[in-house]
């Protein structure tokens, strides 16, 4: 074995997706500590020459056709990121890593659907060979809001760069417009949600109570910049790249990848004020959820929820299904996982700490929670999470 690794990464780092992949490749690194890691800022025109690199292997996001020649020519072990869009021949068995956009999708429906809306929309990229992942998300949330007998518009899209800016802001300001309010819209990423934003200020409608806008990505930078500041899903790059590292790895020590593709579940939805509203209008089930919310870390007991509200457990039930989709048991758990995530952000704190604080019985009854609305332990989810640069 090589006592160092020299590895190229050929990632676009103007984008926050591929600074987030590029972090978490370097959390391996360090964690392996005979890596030595190449990169430019612009990898299309800096491509290494692999002949006198004298490297050992290459990761890369594939979406160009210099790059996808340079990649094969080259003959390294490499992993590809982003799954097969763009220049990614599935011929040449490259195996990769991606997020897995119908989760994402899913989790962003969930999450509007949560806070009451009763009308969705989502407002995508326009369709071209990179751009899958946006229609993959459009079909994914579509067929969620149709799981829960809600409406859902979706945004054709024939502009993306600011260079169409009047048109782009002139069609989406139609698109807001036709659209019956209040409604919840997701952003085929956070820069299209900024989009979304720009154009209810044109039309004046209020964020979040008539358009409440989720994005995806997190790009902490901009998600605060925006007005107001941009709810968006943490789809999980720092592990695609952590992921990927490891899986290269594995291939420089000449052993075979298990599969080609590999799919990173999302982490979570970071809530800020763009979907900070509830859209119930009735007025007895959005008491009921702010009950719950605001009780979270307590082992909400119906008995107590029934009191607060002021109607019989049964009608608040019924009420509560039909509005919200869901059971008040269901939302009590969303609610319980959401604080044990806070609770395992903020702190190294003991899983059992975690669990009691959260209100769960014990850490089996938070573990078997979040698998099942999560997909990961809670032990992934912190391995996830320390991925990140401390700031």
């Amino acid at each position: 074995m090589p006592k160092s690794r020299r590895v190229t990464l050929i990632l676009d780092t103007n984008m926050p997706y591929h600074r987030k992949i590029v972090r978490g490749v370097v959390a391996y690194a360090r964690q392996a500590g005979n890596w030595s890691l190449y990169a430019e800022e612009d990898p299309l025109e800096k491509l290494p020459d692999f002949r006198a690199w004298q490297g050992h292997g290459i990761i890369a996001f594939i979406a160009d056709q210099k790059v996808a020649r340079a990649v094969r020519a080259g003959g390294l072990p490499t992993v590809a990121v982003e799954g097969g869009y763009g220049w990614y021949d599935p011929k040449d068995r490259i195996p990769y890593y991606a997020t897995d956009n119908a989760a994402v999708a899913r989790m962003a429906a969930d999450h509007l659907i949560g806070q009451g809306f009763q009308r969705l929309a989502y407002c995508g990229v326009p369709r071209n060979r990179f751009t899958v992942w946006s229609d993959i998300r459009a079909k994914a949330f579509q067929q969620r809001a149709k799981e829960a007998g809600l409406p859902c518009s979706l945004y054709a899209a024939k502009h993306l760069s600011t260079r169409n800016w009047h048109e782009l802001q002139r069609s989406l300001a139609q698109w807001l417009r036709s659209l019956e309010k209040p409604v919840g819209v997701m952003a085929a990423n956070d820069a299209r949600a900024r989009h979304v934003l720009e154009a209810c200020r044109a039309i004046g409608a209020r964020v979040p109570d008539d358009v409440a806008v989720i994005g995806v990505d997190n790009d902490e930078l901009m998600c605060e910049l925006t007005d107001p500041p941009l709810t968006s899903v943490e789809q999980g790059a720092r592990t695609v790249g952590y992921r990927a590292a490891e899986l290269l790895d594995r291939l420089m020590a000449g052993r075979k990848a298990p599969q080609i593709a590999n799919y990173v579940l999302p982490e979570r939805v970071v809530v800020r004020r763009s979907t900070d509203t509830l859209a119930i209008e009735d007025a007895d089930v959005a008491a009921a959820v702010r009950f719950i919310r605001e009780h979270a870390g307590q082992r909400v007991r119906m008995e107590d929820l029934v009191q607060a509200v002021g109607v019989s457990r049964s009608t608040l039930g019924a009420r509560f299904r039909k509005i919200l989709r869901k059971t008040i048991h269901e939302e009590v758990q969303s609610v319980m996982i959401g604080r044990a995530q806070q609770l395992i952000l903020a702190d190294e704190l003991p899983l059992k700490q975690v669990a009691t604080e959260a209100g769960f019985a014990h850490v089996q009854h938070l573990t078997n929670l979040f698998r099942k609305h999560l997909g990961q332990t809670p032990g992934e989810f912190r391995k996830a999470i320390r991925l990140r640069p401390k700031s």
